[in-house]
């Protein structure tokens, strides 16, 4: 057997046993959580300090530092996101349609959990605790499979987790931590269709396609974000400026940062010149120029081919300059992840074109791509952003966490 195997047939029990747990049983444990995350803050930051340091030593940049801190404050959060993940509405059990059909049969298809969901994700610890708590909230049990530079936190996180379970009298197998990094593990997971009802990757593109091409299980495809703003020629420039220094510097090491800039070239001789000087007394930006944006830019570098379809999670953007509307969609959904995309315009029927024709989980008009995100769409905590069409799209919440179910009663009917 196989450690995976032994993971797999923990989680498939306990899953059976979860699923059985009331709202209220289930409230009341990711309360209890949040109390036991706050009071082992010292515990846990000593645990991070470990991997801080090892990602000092091994020159992870800062930006993707500052994503595996963890303080005081950010544990703080982590502990109310669980709670607000408590307060929730269970769907679990709730009622997508019923009705009689022509043969007398009641059916009632309901919200029932997947069984076990299995996580593989990068650099971010919180994401161990908001996995499992939403993975809690719908009945799962779940395998989580972090990186490397964060095993020291995730470690300390899922420990305080199983030892509340624990102390509730539930299942700790509720939630385990793949602690073997190597691929070779995470590849067993991928394949592991005994065990894995679910399996949802959240990292960076290397991550997303390793998955997509060697996962047996069912995948829900997430968090890849080359995102784009289009400024149109119509925008309101000011309002352009804002929305683009925000959405490519308030926070550059997530999904849905800008990464790419389109602006139409009836305003462009005007706009990239100010935004580069705007965005410079905020932030340091190095913008990669089609030839036409790098005449008009002071600093800009050439782009390569390879830039424009590139999620740079850093202080980088790639700049294109466009002659029309239908040449910037076209642009944005070649280049596009699928994730989240903007357009800065006071043109109505333009502004609805672009949402009609983007292909993207997120539309935006006249608003920053940084919204993107499960709790500011009201969902609660997230468990990723898919950017696929299938089962769930765009932040997912409790709901696409849940299956479906069809409970049909009869008074005898057999069917001719």
């Amino acid at each position: 057997m196989t450690y995976i195997d032994t993971l797999g047939q923990q989680a498939k029990v306990a899953g059976r046993q979860i699923a059985k747990l009331s709202t209220a049983a289930k409230n009341d444990l990711l309360n209890q959580v949040a109390k036991a995350l706050v009071a082992e803050s010292d515990y846990i930051i000593t645990e991070n300090a470990k991997d801080m340091t090892n990602a000092k030593e091994n020159g992870i940049s800062e930006i993707m530092q500052d994503r595996l801190l963890l303080t005081e404050d950010r544990i703080a959060g982590i502990a109310e996101g669980v709670r607000q993940v408590a307060d929730l509405q269970d769907p679990i059990g709730q009622v997508v349609r019923g009705y009689t059909n022509l043969d007398g049969l009641k059916i009632v298809q309901k919200r029932v959990p997947m069984g076990v969901i299995a996580m593989i994700f990068e650099s971010r610890p919180n994401v161990s605790i908001d996995a499992f708590s939403l993975a809690f909230k719908t009945n799962n049990a779940i395998i989580l499979r972090g990186g490397r530079d964060a095993i020291n936190s995730n470690k300390a996180l899922v420990t305080v987790a199983r030892k509340a379970l624990e102390n509730a009298g539930i299942t700790a197998d509720a939630v385990q931590l793949v602690e073997d990094t190597s691929h070779e593990v995470a590849e067993e997971l991928m394949v592991a269709t005994k065990y894995v009802d679910l399996l949802i990757p959240r990292g960076g593109a290397r991550l997303i396609q390793t998955v997509k091409e060697k996962a047996k299980v069912p995948v829900i495809e997430t968090g890849v974000g080359n995102c784009h703003i289009y400024v149109d020629k119509y925008a309101n420039l000011d309002m352009a400026t804002q929305i683009v220094i925000n959405a490519k510097t308030q926070r550059p090491s997530v999904c849905n940062a800008a990464e790419s800039l389109v602006v139409h070239a009836d305003i462009a001789e005007e706009f990239l010149p100010n935004l580069e000087k705007a965005i410079s007394n905020i932030q340091s930006v190095e913008f990669r120029a089609d030839e036409r944006a790098l005449k008009l830019m002071e600093k800009a570098v050439p782009a390569s081919p390879e830039d424009f379809a590139t999620e740079f999670l850093d202080y980088i953007m790639s700049v294109k300059v466009v002659d029309r509307l239908d040449e910037a969609i076209e642009w944005i959904n070649t280049y596009t992840t699928s994730h989240s995309e903007a357009i800065v315009t006071q043109d109505i029927s333009r502004a609805e074109q672009f949402q009609d024709d983007v292909d993207a989980a997120a539309v935006y008009v006249n608003a920053s791509t940084r919204f993107t995100d499960g709790f500011v769409f009201g969902l609660g905590a997230e468990i990723g952003i898919s950017t696929q069409k299938m089962h769930a799209r765009g932040p997912m919440g409790l709901g696409a966490l849940t299956s479906t179910k069809f409970y049909i009663n009869g008074q005898g009917q057999i069917r001719e």
